[in-house]
């Protein structure tokens, strides 16, 4: 049975194929290829992705991603959908469903919603649950250094504090549309903002929320 991680996998590398080496994506400042070798290199060359949230493990990370980055744009596609070698952690699946299943959304709408012409993606409830159980569990990392108060809400009520604080934002919107804005792109995110009008600029204008 296909894991949510897998499917996003499949989408994300079938996006990066149609869209091409040198495609916009939301990420600052980096095109389809640069993505594409980032998520590469992450689950297959653990020495450097440490750099990732290491600064000092930056300097190898980027010598890394400098000689993936210059590697055949279809050899990418293809190691992104062959997955992981066979000795990584990734290759299990709980370990693949909990690291992945948001990390390729994101890059999948990263890919997406940089095209002029990009139109919502319909998520299923079982997908929209999933997300929402990962981001209420990483909500205060993510938020932690809001600069103002944060609440994250679904349609249904339900919700999640980011950052404890006054004023307080409350952001409203599908669980899809809240992973995309709380992982940094606010203005790509389908949400309502609820607060000070102050604080809501705040908060937009601060870039990615905590990692």
């Amino acid at each position: 049975m296909s894991t949510h991680a897998k499917r996003e996998r499949l989408l994300l590398a079938d996006l990066l194929e149609a869209a091409g080496p040198d495609a916009p994506t939301l990420c600052d400042g980096w095109t389809t290829r640069d993505l594409a070798a980032h998520v590469v290199v992450r689950e297959r060359r653990a020495d450097a992705a440490g750099g990732i949230m290491i600064p000092l493990l930056r300097s190898r990370l980027d010598r890394v991603m400098a000689e993936f980055t210059a590697r055949p744009y279809d050899e990418l596609i293809r190691l992104i959908r062959t997955g992981p070698p066979r000795m990584s952690p990734y290759g299990i699946k709980q370990v693949d469903e909990a690291a992945n299943t948001v990390e390729f959304f994101v890059h999948a709408e990263d890919v997406r919603r940089a095209q002029p012409d990009w139109t919502p993606r319909t998520l299923d409830r079982v997908f929209e649950d999933a997300l929402w159980s990962r981001l209420e569990k990483v909500a205060r990392l993510l938020g932690r250094k809001a600069p103002v108060g944060l609440v994250l809400r679904r349609p249904d009520g339900q919700t999640a504090v980011g950052h404890r604080g006054a004023p307080v934002v409350t952001v409203t919107g599908e669980p899809g549309e809240l992973t995309v804005f709380a992982f940094g792109r606010q203005d790509a995110a389908q949400v309502e903002l609820e607060g000070d009008k102050d604080a809501v600029t705040r908060l937009r204008d601060m870039g990615q929320l905590g990692m």
